[in-house]
């Protein structure tokens, strides 16, 4: 944590009681939310990009840094780079929101775009080779688990007497970190994740019990589309995390709307699966408990957020 001092900032821990028509809380708990999404670059992704680069070599630095992203590791891949004087060179999905391109873009970043993230993948690949350049996992790897699991360390500070965390799942790099930081400093808390009914990846492969790749990506929350679990981060979950839950799309829009509404908050999707978590699949579990929300990310136009917020109905919770 230490080798971050400085380069991120520590994200506040807030106190959250929304009223009951906005979110149908478990009864009796009492939730605070992490928020990354004031977290630089506009999530938590710039921990992992950042660990990664520090525990580069300055060779390795200078001959640049490549990534594949729907967004959010672009972003901070393209960020940390020019934080230490070098150049990104990113694949970007062809389906990536346009402001998150821009962002990119204005960080210094090259952008190639690839049809989907198994070809996107692919050519990050081509592109370490060819150039020699770094490359940075979205989330597998020791040093994008080290970064992340800053969150959780902070997180176990800040709130010791937390009794349940719920964190967003893509491709299992955040909640891998949190988790096994969390887990080792409060064994007693329990440590969910939430992934999309479209991009469920993760959740088959604990069922499987070895990574697996789904056909397709179908979700709004693009953050979390993640086309595969992949051994590391796959192996933290299996030994930290509690349980795995699937929450819809009209679930994630409606936490959208709620933490806009009340919790006066612009989240992206993939930062409001934990408010539908608890809302819906995890609400009779976590009756009485202090419930701590990872909020991931906060990368969305104003166009697309209220497309979603006008999308969902206006007196409903999540449930």
């Amino acid at each position: 944590m230490a080798q971050l001092n400085g380069q991120i900032d520590r994200t506040p821990v807030r106190h959250w009681a929304p009223d009951d028509h906005i979110a149908t809380l478990p009864d009796q708990a009492e939730l605070f939310l992490k928020l990354e999404l004031f977290q630089r670059t506009g999530s938590f992704k710039v921990r992992g990009a950042l660990m990664n680069i520090l525990s580069a070599d300055d060779e390795a630095i200078r001959r640049g840094v490549t990534a594949v992203s729907a967004g959010n590791h672009a972003i901070a891949v393209a960020y940390a780079a020019r934080e230490f004087g070098t150049s990104a060179r990113v694949v970007m999905l062809q389906s990536a929101n346009a402001a998150r391109v821009d962002r990119c873009r204005r960080y210094g970043a090259e952008i190639e775009f690839s049809s989907d993230g198994k070809s996107g993948f692919a050519r990050a690949q081509e592109i370490e080779r060819e150039d020699e350049r770094l490359y940075i996992h979205p989330f597998e790897g020791v040093h994008t688990t080290l970064g992340t699991s800053t969150v959780g360390l902070e997180l176990a500070e800040d709130l010791p007497s937390v009794e349940a965390v719920v964190v967003p799942i893509g491709g299992g790099g955040l909640i891998s970190g949190v988790a096994a930081a969390i887990k080792q400093q409060l064994p007693s808390c329990a440590v969910y994740g939430v992934e999309p009914v479209g991009a469920d990846s993760m959740r088959r492969s604990v069922d499987a019990g070895t990574p697996v790749a789904i056909d397709a990506v179908n979700t709004i929350a693009d953050s979390l589309g993640a086309p595969h679990a992949a051994p590391y981060s796959f192996s933290l979950i299996q030994q930290f995390v509690d349980d795995i839950v699937l929450v819809d799309d009209e679930e994630i829009r409606v936490a959208m709307r709620a933490l806009f509404e009340d919790g006066k908050l612009v989240s992206e999707p993939a930062s409001a699966a934990p408010l539908a978590a608890i809302c819906g699949p995890l609400r009779n579990r976590l009756h009485g408990k202090r419930i701590a929300l990872v909020l991931s990310g906060s990368n969305i136009d104003l166009t697309t957020f209220t497309s979603h917020l006008l999308a969902t109905p206006t007196n409903g919770s999540s449930r």
